[in-house]
């Protein structure tokens, strides 16, 4: 196996209806950025537009890889030096794009949406067998869009390497500073592992 190059940069993404001013993706654009790491937030163009609904996520999977390839680009490094994701449906549109065939080097799923609230049966796992990327997977043990025996029996299904935190309370938007601290220390340790891998 080829081994994962230093991770130069992240791209993070919003969820939904959300916009990358969320305080937990500054706070990890804040603390990698001081680290030399480079980051991206980036806010899907219907959000930019001003629109509240994204319509079907697989319809901003091509939006995904284009920026992320042009963030690789100007780092003047290939997508597998730079790990994506983001909140809920941003993180799962960049394992969309890994899945049709983004080499990334690592995932950062921050309140992966397992399904919708109260549709168990919906999964959102089809696409996890065709991911060699490394993941890290954060979530509430409290998350209505899946919790951490939910997604214990999928984790098994995903290609490559999986990691996760499970944090006690906060639902789908963990927004304490003890639940933001916690996130970004287990994001910047994680990225770093990867890169001395």
């Amino acid at each position: 196996m080829v081994p994962t190059p230093s991770i130069a940069g992240l791209v993070l993404t919003a969820g939904s209806g959300g916009l990358t001013n969320h305080q937990t993706l500054i706070d990890i654009d804040e603390r990698l950025s001081s680290q030399g790491v480079a980051v991206l937030r980036y806010d899907f163009e219907y959000r930019r537009a001003g629109k509240r609904s994204p319509g079907r996520a697989d319809r901003l999977v091509g939006e995904m890889t284009e920026t992320i390839e042009a963030f690789a680009a100007s780092l003047d490094v290939a997508p597998n030096a730079i790990a994506a994701g983001g909140r809920s449906m941003g993180g799962r549109v960049c394992t969309m794009a890994a899945a049709a065939g983004l080499e990334l080097g690592g995932l950062v799923l921050l309140s992966y949406p397992l399904h919708p609230p109260g549709k168990p049966d919906r999964l959102r796992v089809d696409h996890w067998p065709d991911i060699s990327a490394p993941a890290l997977f954060i979530s509430s043990d409290s998350d209505p869009f899946g919790r951490p025996s939910e997604f214990d029996e999928h984790l098994d299904e995903w290609a490559g390497p999986v990691e996760t935190l499970w944090l006690t309370g906060g639902g789908h938007d963990p927004k304490r500073i003890d639940h933001r601290a916690a996130i970004v220390e287990t994001t910047e340790s994680w990225l770093t592992n990867l890169s001395r891998n």
